[in-house]
């Protein structure tokens, strides 16, 4: 029997999956976050206007308490730009003061056939080969055009990618796991067996909209990215199966199995990962889909995080932010898309109140 979906099939399942779970659960009005110096807390508040600066001026002072971090400890910091170039993007790097080193993955998405939203080669070209990177990416567990290696490679050809760095699909050869703790579904993170062969991860992501995770930034370009076929129907199963697409399982279980795949990366990397996220192009769709909607808010910049909780919801927060943000505010909160970011700071993958900083 074959499990995998077409990618037409795909969609209509996220529509599904989302009207089952919003039947069972009635719909909940996400809170508005707070776009300021902190994210927003379990308590939520107003959102504060933007400064002139770019930045939001903060609503009140964080405490250790409500931050979920030792006293003393600083916060985690955000970096951005407005600057969506090459430029833009080796500065944003820079800002970090982590430099990859060794064999290093640069994790994107090779965007579907058919697709034109995903990052472009000549954005991403000047860090990948500065850092000698490789683009790394696996299989998908529905049908389409990267369902298989070499027409994934293929499509990395078309694309552009295979120009300007060498390429892997890193399960071309089998998988390999990693650990998970203190996950509610899974227990393990199965990832393609050239994982190994790296000693540094660059989480490079395009943050958009998804139709069945309500947004993608770095936590998802982790998870379900380096999740080879078998460990994304893992994933979108919550841990029930390594083959089809998770049909029935509830929208916050794979929510959170997500986060909890994620979590199995960044401890297997330790101190030897990045995240950065891209705000370009900011459709409701993801560049896993072949047709996606058009964008229908302006561009934001680029962001950058040694805490991929705190980079997700800084994104999340300036879609809030913008005045033209609404049809992403509306897939987000119609896939309750938060809830992975609550998970994430549950489990101790990392901390939704930050610091921004701007760099232009």
């Amino acid at each position: 029997m074959n499990n995998k979906l077409s990618r037409r099939e795909f969609v209509r399942l996220a529509g599904l999956t989302s009207a089952a779970f919003l039947t069972a659960c009635q719909r909940i009005l996400r809170p508005t976050p707070t776009v300021t110096l902190q994210s927003s807390t379990e308590t939520p508040t107003r959102l504060p206007e933007p400064s002139a600066t770019g930045l939001a001026t903060p609503s009140s002072s964080p405490t250790s308490e409500a931050t979920h971090t030792p006293t003393g400890s600083a916060l985690p910091v955000v970096y951005r730009t407005s600057v969506i170039d090459a430029d833009g993007l080796m500065n944003i790097y820079n800002a970090l003061g982590r430099a990859a080193t060794g064999k290093v993955a640069v994790k994107i998405s090779s965007g579907e056939p058919g697709g034109h939203h995903y990052l472009s080669p000549e954005l991403i070209a000047p860090l990948v080969q500065q850092v000698n990177g490789t683009i790394v990416e696996c299989n998908t567990a529905y049908g389409g055009g990267r369902s298989n290696t070499a027409s994934h490679m293929k499509v990395m050809q078309d694309h552009g990618f295979a120009a300007i760095a060498q390429v892997d699909v890193m399960d071309a050869e089998g998988t390999m796991s990693l650990p998970i703790s203190g996950g509610s579904h899974l227990q393990e993170d199965i990832v393609g067996s050239h994982f190994a062969n790296y000693d540094f991860v660059i989480d490079l992501a395009h943050f958009k909209g998804h139709a069945m995770a309500g947004f993608g930034g770095v936590i998802k370009n982790m998870s379900i990215g380096i999740a080879s076929s078998t460990g994304k129907s893992l994933i979108h199963s919550a841990g029930k199966e390594t083959t089809g697409f998770g049909r029935g399982t509830p929208q916050n279980d794979f929510l959170e199995s997500m986060a909890e795949a994620a979590k199995g990366v960044a401890e297997y990397m330790g101190e030897k990962i990045l995240y950065i996220n891209v705000m370009n192009n900011l459709s409701v769709d993801c560049d896993c889909d072949s047709h996606p909607a058009a964008p229908t808010m302006n561009d934001i910049g680029i962001l950058a995080s040694l805490d991929p909780v705190a980079l997700d919801q800084a994104c999340v927060d300036l879609v809030y932010a913008a005045a033209d943000g609404g049809d992403l505010i509306q897939r987000m909160e119609s896939r309750n898309g938060i809830h992975t970011l609550e998970h994430a700071e549950a489990i101790g993958l990392g901390n939704r109140k930050y610091q921004m900083v701007s760099i232009d």
